[in-house]
């Protein structure tokens, strides 16, 4: 786990959890072993949740004490809209993981790695496969785009 430890998710890297990725959860238990922190975006989790009471891989994430829910408050909110006028998206909760990711200097879980490197071409990233066929297998990128 690089910068300050730990990893942030994306609505991808929770859907992923929540199907039982073998990768995301050995990923999990590594930061778990670190005491490393766990960091979701609520806008993240507002995106993936859909039947709380069934999806209990993402409930237990939600509730370790190294995981920290990320609120969408007044500063975040304001540094989400610049980054979206800078970079000329429009996707909030994206923007919102990019945000809370450089603040934890933390690599981002993601399914979908092209939106984000829209926003930050530059982030590091966790490219989990979906069943579309996409990612990396769960592999960690340098620091610039690929």
């Amino acid at each position: 786990m690089n910068g300050r430890g730990g990893v942030t998710f994306d609505a991808g890297g929770l859907v992923a959890l929540d199907r039982d990725d073998r990768r995301v959860i050995a990923l999990l238990a590594r930061a778990a072993e670190l005491r490393a922190l766990v960091t979701i975006p609520a806008t993240a989790l507002a995106q993936a949740i859909r039947n709380p009471s069934k999806q209990a891989r993402l409930a237990r994430l939600v509730r370790q004490p190294t995981t920290r829910l990320a609120p969408l408050d007044g500063p975040d909110a304001t540094s989400v809209g610049i980054l979206l006028a800078t970079s000329r998206t429009s996707d909030i909760a994206d923007a919102h993981v990019v945000v809370c990711a450089r603040r934890n200097q933390q690599p981002i879980v993601t399914s979908d790695p092209g939106d984000l490197r829209r926003l930050a071409p530059t982030a590091r990233l966790v490219v989990i496969e979906t069943s579309s066929g996409l990612g990396t297998h769960g592999q960690l990128s340098g620091d610039g785009p690929r």
